[in-house]
This record gives C-alpha cells, structure tokens and sequence, in this order.
C-alpha cells in the first residue's frame, strides 16, 4: 500500500517515465494502455509503474475537483481482467487521501512474459510518454521474456532450504570438478553464493533451486516425487512376466550416477568368452557398458522432473527399455532427432558434464548407435511417438554369423543355415513345440532364442495363435 508521502514524491516527479498522471475518469482505453506500457517495461528498469488519477499531468498538482468513488475503482480494476489485456497483467488499485484531495493509483508490476498488448497493439514508455512500439521494440521485448523464461531446473524450490543440501558432497564431490583447486583457496564466498554462481541455490528466496534438489539434496523424493531410478528384470519378454529382481536407486544425481554406472558395468554387460573358431574366442557381451550407460544418463538429464513418474529401467531376456517422463523438448522433433538437441534442464545437464556422465556434443546418439553395432545389437529403437514419454529399445547382442554357429548346430540338413532359417524349419515341422523343446533342438539360449522370435513376429514371418503354453507356430510364406 503506498501512503501519502511516496504519492507526494511520485507527483512532483514529471520526467519520469515510471508514472502517468491523468484528471480524467472516463477514457477506459487511455488507462489501457498506460498499464499495457507499464508492464512491458521497455526500459527494463524491473519497477512498478504508476497510473494516477486526479492528479494534472503538466504539474503534478492535485485536481480537487475530480472524484475517486467505488465505481472507478471497480472499472479500473475490471481493465485486468476484460480481455483487452493480453496477457492478464499483476496490478493493484487504490484510493489514497491527500491533504488537497483524493487519488486513485494503479499500481503495475513488469511482466515477465512481454509483450504485452491492449487490443491488439503494444504499448510502451517512451519519456515521459507512451506510443506503439517499433518492430525493433517488440524485438527487445521478446528477447527480454526469452531471458526471464526459467527452465524448471533453475526454479527456485521455494519449500527447501539448505538444510536439505548435502552440502559436503557439493563441496567435496562438486566443486573440485567444477574449479581448479588454486582457485578455490582463494574463494571467499558462502555456500549459498557459490551455489547460486552455478545455477543451484537462489539467494533472492533463500532456497536451492530444482537442480540443486536433484543433484545434491538429501531427500529429492520429497519435492521431486518422481526423482528415482527404477530398475525390474523380468523372467521373460513381456512385462506380464515373473519378475526376477528390482532394485530402486533413490537419492541425489552425485550419488546414484556413479551407483548406476557400476550396475550396468558389473549387472548388465555380462562380459563371456563367445568361440569364434576352433582355436579362438572373443569376449563379447550382452551389453556395451558405455552405450548402455549413455542411454541410461541422457534419460535422467533429459526427464521431465515435474512428473510424478520415474525413469524406467527395465531389463526382459531379449532386450532393455528405458524410458523417462517427457518426450522430445524444444527444439528437437522426430523429424530432426538425433541431429538437433535441446535440454529441458540444462543447469542439471551442466552438473551432470562437470561430473563426467555426459558430454552435451550432441553426439551420443551417433556414438551409442556405433558401439552397438560393433558390438552385434544393431540399432537401438528410439519410440519418438510417445508424446509424454521418451523411450529406447536397446537389443540384446546376437551374431547369426557367430553366436548362432557356436552354440550349436542342427542335425544335417540344418547345418550352416541361419537360425533364423533353423527356427522356422522346426516351426514347420512342430507348429505345436514348446520354448523348452525349441532351446533344445536349436541347442541355444533362451535369451538368444526369445530375441529371433521377436524379430520374426515383427517382421510378419510367424505368429501364434491360441496362447503361449498350448498355441500353434504359423509360418507366413
């Protein structure tokens, strides 16, 4: 509330271009665009405007005669809110008792989100005065809401504080990546303005922003509901399958990145000697640990961190899903992915590169994709379609050419052809064979076997009917 002292001091000032004095009572379209200029802050002094009635606009003095009653007050208000105004602007209104009469002031703070526009048309302060802005205006106004438009991460979390910090791992763990040592010595601020230098305290509020909650908080479940990792491996192709382990990886990012990348490096590579000859073997492995890990890395920085959902990490016999809340951001759409990126939380980006899990060249789609192929997985499968989700496919390894070949060979007439070609010969054969049966006649895992019999039903080779126990083997030729 202003008293009558700050509305002395605002009328004497008639070169500012913060206040507009007025006598009239009538011109709706006038106040308008007062407020409209106001809010628009082109100037970009980060103040309230002023629109005074009752007062002269060439001197500054009190119009006695001018009469400030309910009704005024209501159409003033009512100018928030009529739909001229777009977008509703913050503003408040009232009447102030002077010793030569009484006034009615609006009271408009900056919008964050210019330009705004009075029917149609931008209004803005120019001096003293107001006029349409130029195109060169509207320009400065645009780049000014594109500077003030937070990504989630670097919101302040207004319910936090620093006591909801592990501020030893930000020491500790954080800042000897993100600074070199002889610099460090010699910094002399607080924690809480060496976090907001880095985009994860804010010191206006008081509080840490989101990406300082998800990187280093002590319970970012607590804010974040959804900001976990969880991991199922079930016993077979479906999710309708016993489930054989799960695991929730709970915690802030400085603890769970280098947790989840020891996993899928001891839990999921599954590194084993695979014949290549009679003299040799290779090691291969189901999974390549860097590419697994980058697929797993970029769904946590890229999630949508609103969401109540986590991101899934889910393992079958024939392949691995991961899939994170949010589907492609900004910039980046299916017809321009993997070539165009763009972060949904680039402060939490940021901390998760100084920490080393990712590398933000917009290159690790192509290298993903590279590792796989030498390794025998082929692509991985990016689901673009999802709309609220993101999810990739990543394959088990398979080699016809070796793995096929090593773990055994069919009787005579099967030998040397593909298992793809051994499966659907025996399909013919017994359209009724069981998995079992199957894994033993083609004398291969039943990882190797569930991952060529996917493959066939996607390409439309076989399906079956009548359920998974007793179902006939149809092959489409």
């Amino acid at each position: 509330m202003l008293n009558p002292q700050d509305i002395s001091e605002l009328l004497s000032d008639l070169e500012s271009d913060r206040i507009e004095r007025t006598i009239s009572t009538t011109n709706t379209d006038k106040f308008g665009q007062a407020i409209c200029a106001f809010a628009n802050d082109l100037p970009n002094h980060n103040l309230p405007g002023f629109l005074i009635i009752g007062a002269d606009d060439k001197t500054g003095r009190i119009n006695g005669s001018v009469k400030i009653t309910d009704q005024l007050l209501q159409n003033l208000g009512g100018i928030k809110t009529d739909g001229k105004l777009q977008p509703q602007v913050s503003m408040t209104v009232e009447k102030v008792k002077l010793t030569d009469g009484d006034v009615a002031v609006v009271t408009v703070q900056p919008c964050p989100f210019t330009p705004v526009r009075y029917e149609g048309r931008i209004w803005i302060r120019n001096g003293p005065r107001k006029c349409i802005a130029s195109e060169s205006d509207e320009k400065r106004l645009l780049e000014k809401r594109a500077s003030r438009m937070l990504t989630f991460d670097a919101l302040p979390c207004l319910d936090a504080s620093i006591d909801d910090i592990d501020v030893s791992a930000f020491k500790q763990i954080y800042l000897s990546k993100a600074f070199p040592e002889d610099l460090l010595k010699t910094d002399g601020r607080s924690t809480e303005q060496q976090m907001q230098a880095l985009g994860f305290f804010n010191v206006k509020y008081n509080c840490p922003t989101y990406a300082g909650i998800v990187l280093f908080g002590t319970n970012p479940e607590r804010f974040l509901p959804g900001a976990y990792v969880q991991y199922v491996k079930f016993e077979g192709i479906t999710r309708s399958a016993k489930i054989r382990n799960e695991y929730k990886f709970s915690g802030n990012l400085v603890k769970i990145l280098s947790q989840l990348d020891t996993f899928v490096d001891a839990s999921i590579t599954n590194r084993r000697p695979v014949p290549v000859s009679a003299l040799r073997e290779e090691l291969r492995v189901d999974y390549p640990h860097w590419a697994t890990r980058e697929l797993l890395m970029n769904a946590i920085c890229h999630r949508d961190y609103e969401g109540n959902g986590p991101v899934q990490f889910y393992q079958y016999d024939d392949r691995i899903e991961i899939m994170n809340p949010g589907g492609l951001y900004g910039k980046a759409t299916p017809e321009n992915f993997p070539y165009v990126n763009d972060y949904r939380n680039p402060v939490v980006a940021e901390g998760m590169k100084v920490l080393g899990f990712v590398n933000r060249y917009s290159r690790g789609v192509q290298s993903v994709q590279d590792e796989l192929k030498n390794n025998g997985n082929g692509d991985a499968d990016f689901k673009l379609h999802l709309g609220t989700a993101f999810l990739v496919i990543e394959y088990i390894y398979s080699n016809s050419k070796s793995e096929g070949k090593s773990e055994g060979k069919s009787e005579g007439k099967s030998e040397g052809k593909s298992i793809d070609e051994r499966i659907i010969e025996l399909l013919i054969e017994n359209p009724h064979i069981t998995y079992p049966q199957m894994i033993e006649k083609l004398k291969i895992s039943q990882t190797y076997l569930y991952k060529h019999l996917r493959l066939l039903k996607e390409n439309k080779k076989i399906e079956r009917l009548g359920g998974r126990k007793n179902g006939e083997w149809i092959v489409n030729q």
